[in-house]
C-alpha cells in the first residue's frame, strides 16, 4: 500500500472548501475524513459500516448522509471503489483472482467478481488478460 503523504493535495484541499460551504461544522467534516482515512488504512479488514461509524462517533444512519454531502458517494461506495483500485493494482502486479479478491476485503469472488465487472466495465480474467496482453516485454 502506498504511503499517505502528509501534504495536502488539491483534490482534499477542494473537499474541505466544499465541505464548509456546505457543512461549515469543521469538527463534523474531520470526523468523516478521520472514518474516511481509517477506510484507507483498513480497507482489506472487514469493516462494518457500524464500526465506520463509530470512528467518526456517529450513528450509521447520521454519518452516511455526512459521509455523502462531503464526498458524494456512500460509504460503501466509497470502500468499494478503494478495494477495487487496490484490486488493479494486485492484478497488474501478477497477484492472481482469488488471492487479490481476499487479499482487498471480499468474502466472496463471485461478489468481488461482479463489482469489480460493474466498477471496471471487465471481469476480474478480462482486465488480467488485457493487462498482460498489454504489457512490453522486457529483454
Amino acid at each position: 500500500m502506498a504511503e499517505h503523504n502528509t501534504v495536502m493535495t488539491w483534490y482534499q484541499q477542494q473537499v474541505i472548501t466544499i465541505a464548509r460551504e456546505v457543512y461549515p461544522q469543521e469538527y463534523l467534516v474531520n470526523q468523516v475524513m478521520r472514518a474516511k482515512l481509517f477506510m484507507d488504512h483498513h480497507f482489506a479488514a472487514g469493516l462494518t459500516l457500524g464500526a465506520i461509524a463509530g470512528e467518526a462517533h456517529f450513528s450509521k444512519y447520521h454519518f452516511i448522509r455526512l459521509f455523502k454531502s462531503v464526498y458524494g458517494q456512500t460509504p460503501h461506495q466509497y470502500l468499494v471503489s478503494v478495494r477495487i483500485a487496490k484490486a488493479k493494482e494486485l492484478l497488474q502486479a501478477g497477484a492472481g483472482i482469488k488471492e487479490t479478491c481476499f487479499l482487498v476485503g471480499f468474502c466472496s469472488t463471485t461478489s468481488f467478481a461482479g463489482l469489480f465487472k460493474k466498477t471496471t466495465g471487465s471481469s476480474p480474467s478480462a482486465f488480467l488478460h488485457r493487462y498482460s496482453n498489454n504489457k512490453i516485454p522486457q529483454f
